[in-house]
């Protein structure tokens, strides 16, 4: 049995692909096919990029709404108070300056043939430097369902950092911006020295300080807005002045 065995010769599954595939025909025709089918991928993937770089006005994108995620669909309230908070922008993805990763169109292409579709009017949520520059910070890609509700269809590059929440709030409307100011003054006049002005401080001299810290960083904070074009979140969330 052992001596039989030996002289089996052994089975070489890339012989038994080759023969397989001349059971299907012929090779020729399936390299054909292979390439049809490969440059007709390249076309849907190429007529998806240039969709989202194109500007768009639809609204709405015939989706079968049994086959969507429901924790993807966000309206636009929803979208607009979390760009408030983190001071970010939603515009139109042909406002994004760099090219859209593989991924994402690929999983347009997914979602495309799921739902028997084609997709457009594409929104981006991203910090306004991922409009400006060569920037990967947490970009989110949407398209409209209608009604104010928007898929949240990817999602790339790099968290936003932990504080940032916090860090933005002074620009949030121009209430934040002053409660600021107000807190940073107090807090300045708090250090100061009880002999900063030669003498012991009183009650009028420390309000003295706290009014003079306050306009100081009113005077300053405007300087700055003024020379960076700076605006609020409240202000800047849906515009594309800055973009």
């Amino acid at each position: 049995m052992k001596n039989t065995t030996m002289l089996l010769k052994k089975t070489n599954i890339h012989e038994v692909l080759v023969s397989e595939r001349k059971k299907s025909g012929s090779f020729t025709d399936q390299l054909v096919s292979v390439r049809l089918l490969l440059a007709d991928d390249e076309n849907r993937r190429t007529a998806i990029r240039k969709k989202l770089r194109s500007k768009s006005d639809v609204t709405e994108n015939a989706f079968i709404f049994d086959l969507l995620e429901t924790d993807r669909i966000f309206h636009i309230e929803q979208i607009k108070a979390t760009c408030i908070d983190y001071r970010l922008r939603f515009l139109d993805s042909h406002l994004y300056k760099i090219p859209f990763p593989e991924e994402t169109v690929t999983k347009i292409k997914h979602l495309e043939n799921e739902h028997s579709t084609k997709l457009s009017g594409f929104k981006l949520m991203a910090p306004s430097k991922v409009f400006q520059l060569k920037r990967y910070n947490d970009p989110i890609l949407f398209a409209p369902i209608g009604n104010d509700y928007y898929y949240l269809i990817h999602k790339w590059g790099n968290d936003l950092q932990p504080l940032r929440r916090w860090l933005v709030l002074p620009f949030r409307t121009i209430f934040h911006l002053l409660l600021f100011f107000i807190i940073i003054s107090l807090l300045i006049s708090a250090l100061l020295p009880d002999k900063f002005y030669g003498a012991e401080m009183n009650g009028t001299m420390k309000l003295v300080s706290f009014l003079f810290l306050f306009k100081y960083c009113c005077a300053m904070g405007l300087y700055y807005g003024v020379a960076k074009g700076k605006n609020f979140n409240v202000n800047i969330w849906n515009s594309d002045i800055e973009a």
